[in-house]
């Protein structure tokens, strides 16, 4: 289905979610543990959390950008302690990327911060709102997933 396909009130919605994604994003943004990290290398360090070890390439994949990319960021983090390159068990060729415990630690307490702000702006809301957002997040994941 594309946007030209939508009731005008379906694409009015999408449009206002895409500007509230934008804006919520920038602002958690801002409130980053680490500011030498990009938003791309703590988005890496988290699918290697979410995910486990993986090869540069299906980090690649799951990040969405190239695998040159990926192997300059990788070596960005390796060079900051955060992620360790390891031979793959079965094939020579490739690596195997894992997070380190200084990794581990630096989303640990980004997770922390950004659950403590958002908790803290989700004290403006009434009940009502608070049981839609209960609702809209799993939602919210999926999309972030497809």
């Amino acid at each position: 289905m594309n946007v030209t396909q939508l009731s005008e009130d379906d694409r009015a919605a999408v449009n206002e979610l895409r500007g509230a994604v934008m804006r919520l994003s920038r602002r958690l943004r801002s409130q980053r543990v680490d500011e030498s990290l990009s938003p791309t290398e703590m988005a890496v360090l988290a699918t290697l959390a979410r995910c486990g070890s993986a090869t540069p390439g299906e980090l690649a994949r799951k990040e969405h950008v190239q695998p040159p990319s990926m192997t300059r960021i990788v070596a960005m983090l390796e060079a900051k302690g955060l992620v360790r390159r390891e031979p793959h068990p079965d094939d020579r060729r490739q690596v195997v990327v894992s997070r380190t415990d200084a990794a581990a630690a630096i989303l640990e307490e980004s997770r922390i911060r950004w659950n403590a702000w958002l908790a803290q702006l989700a004290e403006g809301l009434d009940d009502d709102e608070l049981a839609v957002l209960r609702q809209a997040a799993p939602v919210l994941d999926k999309l972030a997933h497809l």
